[in-house]
């Protein structure tokens, strides 16, 4: 069969669907990424996967181009004919299904991660974009053929309570998983007279809470404690929540923060620090923060939709309110103050990794919805088996 993968970035795909596309073509599927053009498109064939860039602006309102980017997408899927295209956040979930549909694509899974810009952001343009979008997103999230995947609880509530989806086509599935072979425990402790290793890992956005990460760091710094606040990430021009590079140059000046860029080897940077932090307003299910959990990081993230799937309170690292840089501070002291403390809740977070966010758990679940919609297309019973009955992407 052919699956296309349709999301709103090539870095996306690279990053967070990559085993995903692994593991159908190691089951002999032909897979189809689509994005926008970037810097990840060719990385992606050059591992083998066919990749075509979509002349897709994230940002563009202009109704034309917006029109042409449709016909554009509807005349590939008819050319390719795949069985199901899988579409990833909200722009690729309605533009892709209104595509699939019109070009009697006979399966649709539409993946949200999280409620967007749109239904986050209190801007102008966000508020008035946000019918349109409720009322484009309940024409094509339901229907035979289709699926709506998310990523955690408070979001199927969400979407419950909208009225956005029939619950019968809904389906939980807790993020994109995480490698848990290449993200190890690296340091055990905080060595003599060693800075403490504070780091987030995010696109710098303002809604990933970076300006009261920023804010904690400076109360800390004034207190004299030996803490290193690394902010890992790059601006992101195609959401309208960017963060400007002036700031953050303006920040790093100050001497608040360390401005790492984008970081290719994540595994080694979260092997190296002591603590991760995401202050985010909301996410779907915040994969850097599993990342950390699986490296045996104390996790410092905000009592949101999508981060109280990662963390329990004292449990496995700390909640803390959203917005709230005060509260944000008080916990990252706490951990620094007391480090065995703090490497206990790391392991613990590295538990639940294993047990819930194994990418292998993922990429099963994943297949089990396509099966669901495929049955008829399919020519075998092992055409979506689990990945623990064909080994793991990673050839374990």
């Amino acid at each position: 069969m052919k699956v296309i993968l349709f999301a709103n970035t090539d870095w996306y795909l690279f990053n967070f669907r990559l085993s995903l596309a692994k593991a159908l073509q190691g089951r002999g599927h032909e897979v189809l990424l689509i994005s926008p053009p970037g810097e990840f498109g060719p990385r992606l064939q050059a591992l083998g996967f066919r990749w075509q860039a979509l002349p897709m602006d994230r940002k563009s309102l202009n109704p034309l181009q917006e029109l042409r980017v449709l016909g554009h997408l509807w005349r590939l899927y008819r050319r390719e004919r795949p069985a199901l295209a899988h579409h990833f956040t909200i722009k690729c979930v309605v533009y892709g299904s209104i595509s699939a549909l019109l070009a009697r694509v006979p399966a649709r899974v539409n993946a949200v991660a999280g409620m967007g810009y749109v239904f986050t952001n209190n801007a102008l343009k966000a508020r008035l974009l946000r019918p349109v979008v409720r009322g484009l997103m309940r024409l094509v999230l339901n229907g035979r053929g289709a699926r709506l995947i998310l990523q955690n609880n408070d979001d199927m509530a969400a979407f419950a309570q909208a009225g956005l989806a029939r619950p019968e086509l809904v389906r939980l599935v807790k993020g994109s998983g995480v490698d848990l072979s290449r993200f190890q425990p690296g340091r055990l402790a905080t060595g003599q007279g060693e800075p403490t290793r504070v780091v987030l890992a995010a696109r710098l956005l303002w809604d990933k809470g970076i300006a009261e990460y920023v804010a904690a760091a400076r109360q800390l710094r004034a207190q004299g404690l030996p803490i290193r606040f690394l902010l890992a990430g790059a601006p992101d021009p195609g959401n309208p929540a960017a963060i400007p590079q002036a700031t953050l140059d303006g920040w790093a000046a100050e001497g608040l923060i360390e401005l790492l860029g984008q970081v290719s080897d994540m595994a080694a940077l979260f092997a190296s620090a002591h603590i991760a932090v995401l202050p985010s307003y909301r996410e779907g299910l915040p994969k850097s923060l599993i990342e950390a959990a699986a490296c045996a990081l104390s996790l410092v993230t905000t009592d949101v939709p999508g981060c109280r799937e990662v963390v329990t309170n004292e449990v496995d690292g700390l909640l803390v309110p959203v917005k709230d840089a005060s509260a944000l501070a008080a916990a990252i002291e706490r951990l620094h103050q007391d480090p065995a403390w703090a490497r206990q809740l790391g392991l613990a977070a590295r538990q639940r990794a294993l047990a819930e966010f194994d990418e292998r758990i993922v990429i099963d679940k994943t297949l089990v919805v396509y099966g669901e919609l495929l049955q008829g297309f399919q020519k075998s019973p092992h055409v979506f088996a689990p990945m623990t009955a064909v080994g793991s992407v990673s050839g374990e």
